[in-house]
């Protein structure tokens, strides 16, 4: 069964990278919701430093959604997932190893690029510290959020849009707390433990309701 997990997530690391979209395309779309922002709102360096997180964390948001509606599609029009589910591995762990595929392709290069990009937004090193450790603990939450609203659109060819509708709602508390916990970490004012821990519960809840919410809709789909 590890054995099989692993080769399931080996695979879709391999699709993604060959098709020229995730790590590329999420960490483009994030530069340019990044690079725009100051054309929008004006070069102020207090102004920028001040909703910098915030716009980081929405640009996250919208740079995961991307890919997220051919996460099963693919593999239903070409039956690949028909054999994972007659493999020995519960229809639940496939979900869990596609979803840290994704994760990996997409999630953790914008958790890398994070400071870099915050240097146009003129952010401090704490800031930047904190924008990247609370994007490596909530990352993953979206993307298991995500995973549910791809397996309940995976039977329709154009389901985007559908899936962005679903999803984004079941996104905004970890945007919310994400944000929440940066600007703790930046003004002292309230305490950084609070929003944090709960930034990973909504990740380890996720994981575990995304997954096993995938694989019903994925059966029930068939």
């Amino acid at each position: 069964m590890t054995g099989a997990l692993a080769a399931i997530l080996q695979r879709d690391i391999r699709l993604a990278l060959r098709q020229g979209g995730g790590a590329a395309l999420g960490l483009v779309f994030f530069l340019l919701i990044v690079t725009m922002t100051p054309l929008a709102i004006g070069p102020d360096p207090a102004l920028l430093a001040r909703i910098g997180p915030a716009m980081l964390w929405l640009a996250a948001v919208l740079s995961i959604l991307l890919g997220l509606d051919r996460l099963f599609q693919a593999d239903v029009e070409d039956g690949s997932l028909q054999q994972m589910r007659l493999s020995s591995a519960p229809l639940e762990l496939v979900v869990l190893a596609k979803a840290t595929a994704h994760w990996l392709v997409t999630g953790l290069p914008l958790v890398i690029a994070a400071p870099v990009y915050g240097l146009l937004l003129a952010l401090s090193p704490v800031a930047m510290l904190a924008v990247t450790i609370t994007l490596l603990i909530g990352t993953p939450a979206l993307v298991f959020i995500g995973a549910t609203g791809a397996a309940l659109t995976s039977g329709m060819r154009r389901g985007g849009l559908l899936l962005a509708i679903l999803s984004l709602p079941l996104m905004t508390p970890v945007l919310i707390f994400g944000v929440s916990a940066t600007m703790a970490a930046l003004d002292g004012l309230t305490p950084f433990r609070t929003p944090i821990l709960a930034l990973a519960a909504l990740s380890l809840f996720s994981m575990v309701v995304g997954c096993a919410a995938s694989a019903a809709a994925l059966r029930a789909n068939d």
